[in-house]
């Protein structure tokens, strides 16, 4: 048998470990370590390669908000008015949000665009979402509240919540 040589953890010094990141060869631990498809890595390479990821320019982060807030409020006009089926088309009006901006983008990425973008999307969809809590405000404050008035309201915020999921997911590209 060989004697190994003792390695200590790059970040962590006290630690003794085995593991070497794939890329640059650096002794780290196993909580320093980030398994990637081609084996593990340190924080550093990782957080280098993602700088390689991110291709957005300054005019993604004019346009791709745009998109979002003036599809997403066309799509709170309809679907929020469609009771039941909101819950089967909110998430393909997400979609066709989330298509448009990467059109428009040209399928740059940058984890602060997808955020933008997303935070542009719930912005779209909450006029409608507030105009819907008046008449239930109203009758709360009249003493003619109506249960059946809620309606509107949870399609409304059915609809701002699974559109906005939608988009942040399809842009990060999170699948499951």
């Amino acid at each position: 048998m060989t004697q190994t040589e003792q390695l200590f953890c790059i970040n962590h010094p006290k630690r003794e470990t085995l593991l070497r990141c794939n890329q640059c060869e650096q002794p780290i631990c196993i909580q320093c370590a980030i398994q990637t498809p081609t084996g593990y890595r340190c924080k550093s390479c990782v957080r280098g390669q993602q700088k390689v990821f991110n291709s957005a320019k300054i005019t993604d982060y004019i346009f791709a908000p745009i998109i979002g807030v003036a599809l997403s409020y066309v799509g709170s006009l309809i679907i929020g008015r469609l009771g039941f089926l909101t819950l089967l088309l909110s998430p393909f009006v997400g979609m066709a949000i989330e298509t448009s901006i990467r059109k428009v983008i040209k399928n740059r990425r940058s984890n602060t665009l997808f955020l933008v973008a997303t935070a542009a999307v719930l912005l779209g969809s909450l006029p409608q979402l507030l105009i819907d809590l008046l008449p239930s405000i109203y009758g709360l404050q009249t003493g003619a509240f109506n249960a059946y008035s809620l309606l509107p309201l949870i399609w409304q915020g059915a609809y701002t919540v699974m559109v906005t999921g939608s988009v942040f997911y399809r842009l990060k590209g999170i699948s499951f």
